[in-house]
């Protein structure tokens, strides 16, 4: 059974994703529907986790 993320584990990921989206739209030549559905499945990855975590520490 795994256990929930803490609360510093979640921000640090959320914060990471940030930044990691930050980088991809600042550098990118333009902003295009790859990009944006690249940055939409990233935050799936990174948001569906954290909300199962939630979820489980209530």
């Amino acid at each position: 059974m795994k256990k929930p993320l803490s609360k510093s584990q979640i921000i640090c990921v959320i914060l990471l994703w940030m930044a990691l989206c930050y980088i991809v739209l600042v550098y990118s030549e333009r902003i295009d529907g790859p990009v944006i559905v690249t940055l939409a499945v990233s935050a799936a990855f990174v948001f569906i986790p954290v909300y199962k975590s939630l979820r489980k520490n209530k």
